[in-house]
């Protein structure tokens, strides 16, 4: 698997562009499966606001056309809030398109860990031979003073019956995507703890939406908290802000803190599109990524672009 995927279908591709596996993308088919947040009304408290641009079917095709700049090796489909009603459609969706298009090589699947139903559902994507971890996000509060109002709640980090379903990741040989804003990251770090077997990884850097130095001091605590644990890695991604634009200086200061928290050899590149096209081009996220890593080897690059999340992911892809 050495070619990238672009020359594997017989399209265009960009020799001189970055050799990648993308840790965390989505694909979505509107006309033949429900997405609730992409097909009801617009949710005003969205991350990055209005998001009325992703109503649309997001297919193989579409996500090779934004990738076309890059040498993308393989790539890591994250589930992507379908209808909770059929949680394992969306898991045989993205294995038919792995048919066809050789890609996604590795699935993220969606399991309620605190439901009586978990073990089935999990049985039911254990069926498809891509799937490599579950993103189950626990109950989160809406501001970082609320944090302790949610805790030990029915699906939160300290929910027994949670902590039960989160169990049977270990005994399946299987990994979390973690995804929690910044002020839940140390009970994260405690969950970490508690399964040390369990490999994890952090999905768009805790969220640190509040660049406030107040803000910025309690994403700190928080990360670095998880990097303490060697079972937690973190992807580079999804450093959108509401309502102001994706820039490198307004950037490169969570990315450098995380890479020295974390340690390059933990750190995965992850495009988080089409939901990242929002704020900043494809070519453009890798681009200013390149910058960042500029002072790293060649090693820790390759580690950092395609390496680790191969790894991580257990893809079968050539050198």
């Amino acid at each position: 698997m050495s070619e990238c995927l672009h020359q594997r279908l017989g399209l265009p591709y960009a020799a001189g562009g970055q050799r990648l596996i993308d840790a965390h993308h989505h694909l979505w088919n509107l006309d033949s499966h429900r997405y609730p947040w992409l097909q009801d009304e617009v949710d005003p408290g969205f991350f990055l606001g209005d998001y009325a641009p992703l109503q649309r079917n997001y297919l193989p095709e579409d996500y090779l056309a934004d990738s076309a700049g890059q040498r993308v090796l393989a790539t890591v489909h994250c589930e992507a809030e379908h209808d909770r009603a059929d949680q394992v459609a969306e898991t045989r969706w993205v294995h038919e398109q792995h048919a066809r298009y050789g890609f996604p090589n590795a699935v993220v699947a969606h399991v309620w860990f605190h439901r009586p139903e978990c073990e089935e559902v999990l049985g039911r994507h254990l069926d498809y031979p891509l799937l490599r971890g579950i993103r189950s996000k626990p109950v989160t509060a809406l501001r970082p003073e609320l944090a302790a109002s949610v805790r030990g709640q029915s699906g939160s980090m300290q929910d027994e019956a949670w902590l039960r379903g989160f169990a049977l990741l270990a005994k399946h040989g299987l990994s979390w995507d973690l995804r929690v804003p910044y002020w839940h990251l140390q009970e994260a770090a405690e969950v970490a703890v508690a399964f040390p077997e369990v490999p994890i990884v952090l999905n768009h850097m805790g969220f640190p939406w509040d660049r406030s130095p107040a803000g910025l001091e309690g994403w700190r605590v928080g990360m670095a908290a998880l990097a303490a644990q060697p079972n937690v890695s973190v992807k580079v991604s999804e450093l959108g802000l509401r309502d102001q634009p994706w820039t490198l200086e307004g950037n490169r200061g969570v990315i450098e803190e995380t890479l020295a928290l974390f340690g390059i050899a933990r750190c995965l590149f992850a495009s988080n599109y089409p939901v990242a096209g929002l704020r900043i081009g494809y070519g453009e996220l890798v681009t200013a990524l390149q910058t960042i890593l500029v002072d790293y080897d060649e090693a820790q690059r390759d580690g950092f672009f395609w390496r680790n999340a191969r790894d991580f992911y257990r893809i079968e892809v050539g050198q």
